[in-house]
């Protein structure tokens, strides 16, 4: 199947910085990237208040307009989550199809499931997203072409209605139930077993997997792009002197993480809720580092464990010159300077995890 054309459209509100614009269009295209698809231009605008029926004015639609035609884009991907009335009207106005920022992470989720766990909670979250988007445009899921925004999450038949989604979307939630109730069975053996478990967190591609493989010799999948890493992987740190330490990769996280999307990998982000300590990953080559790291703490305290003992680590040090090194220790003097890639300073990382796992060791 050919790529994708994507034309981008970074929408703002009046007042926002230049430069931090300019991060949230480059991770739009990062993130069109990782949907399999190609960037054939972007536009930036700047508005006082979004409007209810087009987000943007009729003139900068035009202008969106006119740019997609020129570079021959078959999808216009906005930074923006529009409403369904929006995202029709738009639609109709540029004659291509219209993806808005949750639908593009949902689609790259939909690309990078694997275990029936995943799957089901992408499918949540697909549902969810489409059901309020039937209505006026006959069946969204019915559009059978192919490309961003058009992967439905089942059957793609004329005759899906929102009484069917619905029934769908409750089958769903029930076998998620039952998998969280797995899920706490195994969490509650490995109490048994007095093993203690440590949830890599961070901002997606920060390098957690890598990590994760660097420190117990494993080879889970490694790809550089967004959420490459979707399913939970746990593999076992062995430690002289004790059972050794389980280490679960996570989803990587993101600015502005929908909520929906949060409430459907809920079965997903309980390993970050019940493990012992988090190890939070930080790509400090990234020049919005620090940005990245006020995004999973924001998430981390909408998941309730913004307390829960952690290690920051400041990763992928072998990108960066001294100077920018003494920048990331003078920004987070408690972060561990290591390079996952290049298996740095990783005896420091271990030791500090053991600390911490032993004062809570102690504690209980």
């Amino acid at each position: 199947m050919a790529r994708d054309k994507a034309f981008l459209a970074g929408i703002f509100r009046k007042g926002i910085e230049r430069g931090h614009s300019e991060k949230i269009l480059e991770e739009l295209s990062e993130l069109t990237r990782s949907a399999g698809g190609m960037v054939a231009g972007t536009l930036t605008a700047h508005i006082e208040r979004p409007t209810s029926n087009l987000f943007i004015t009729r003139g900068k639609l035009e202008e969106i307009r006119s740019k997609t035609t020129a570079v021959k884009a078959n999808l216009v991907i906005f930074n923006v989550d529009l409403s369904p009335v929006q995202a029709r009207n738009i639609e109709a106005a540029l004659g291509v199809r219209v993806v808005d920022r949750t639908g593009l992470i949902i689609d790259i989720f939909a690309r990078r499931a694997q275990s029936r766990a995943g799957r089901l909670q992408v499918e949540l979250a697909q549902l969810n997203y489409l059901l309020p988007r039937l209505v006026g445009r006959g069946v969204i899921m019915s559009r059978t072409g192919g490309g961003i925004g058009t992967r439905g999450p089942g059957e793609q038949k004329l005759e899906v209605d929102r009484r069917k989604i619905r029934e769908r979307i409750g089958r769903v939630q029930k076998e998620l139930v039952k998998l969280r109730s797995h899920q706490r069975l195994l969490r509650k053996q490995r109490k048994r077993k007095a093993f203690s478990v440590a949830a890599i967190v961070g901002y997606t591609n920060a390098g957690k997997s890598t990590l994760v493989n660097a420190l117990t010799q494993s080879r889970i999948f490694v790809e550089d792009k967004l959420f490459a890493t979707l399913d939970p992987t746990t593999r076992i740190l062995e430690v002289p002197g004790s059972h050794g330490i389980l280490l679960t990769d996570t989803v990587g996280f993101l600015v502005d993480l929908p909520h929906s999307l949060i409430e459907a990998f809920q079965a997903t982000l309980d390993e970050v809720i019940e493990a012992d300590c988090l190890i939070h990953v930080l790509d400090v080559s990234n020049a919005a580092y620090q940005d990245q790291h006020r995004a999973v703490l924001r998430v981390l305290e909408e998941l309730g464990v913004h307390g829960k003992p952690s290690v920051l680590v400041l990763n992928k040090v072998d990108r960066l010159d001294e100077l920018q090194m003494e920048r990331a220790s003078n920004a987070f003097p408690e972060g561990i300077l290591i390079s996952a890639k290049e298996r740095l300073h990783l005896d420091r990382l271990i030791q500090a995890v053991q600390r911490m796992m032993t004062q809570e060791v102690n504690i209980r």
